[in-house]
């Protein structure tokens, strides 16, 4: 599989797992459930529906998984680094951004620093049009430095 397309497929799993994230904070939905969603093509959505792009199935079941397994660890190391904020106190898309990138850093040593910040960053500027893509990369970038020191 060439590069290009690997990361195509990655850029579709990252979009689907925030989306999902999203969906499970707000419905209460299970990680089965949402990976059911994203296996009959419902995950990743744009404003005009379903996204005409593969995605990597095992890269957002990944993402899911951890999170959701490691919430609290994610949330905490998050947290450290938001400067008097509280993580509660921020948008629901935007938490899923933060813990989907931050999981990502943990878990994927393979995958560059700046390739993850960026992609997530990406992900951010497709839902907001203010400061919140500048705040993620900000976060996700200190978050790095204490997770791959």
């Amino acid at each position: 599989m060439s590069g290009t397309k690997l990361a195509k497929q990655r850029a579709g799993a990252r979009l689907a797992a925030v989306q999902a994230l999203y969906q499970m904070e707000l419905s209460g939905a299970l990680t089965d459930e949402v990976v059911t969603d994203f296996q009959n093509g419902k995950l990743p959505q744009g404003e005009d529906g379903a996204l005409d792009s593969e995605a990597d199935l095992e890269h957002f079941k990944l993402i899911v998984e951890l999170v959701v397994q490691r919430q609290e660890t994610i949330d905490k190391a998050i947290a450290k680094r938001l400067s008097g904020w509280r993580l509660d106190r921020l948008d629901a898309v935007a938490r899923a951004i933060l813990r989907a990138g931050t999981v990502e850093l943990e878990a994927r040593g393979d995958v560059p620093t700046p390739v993850v910040i960026d992609e997530y960053v990406e992900i951010a500027k497709a839902f907001f049009e203010g400061p919140e893509p500048g705040f993620v990369n900000a976060t996700l970038d200190a978050v790095a430095k204490d997770l791959r020191a």
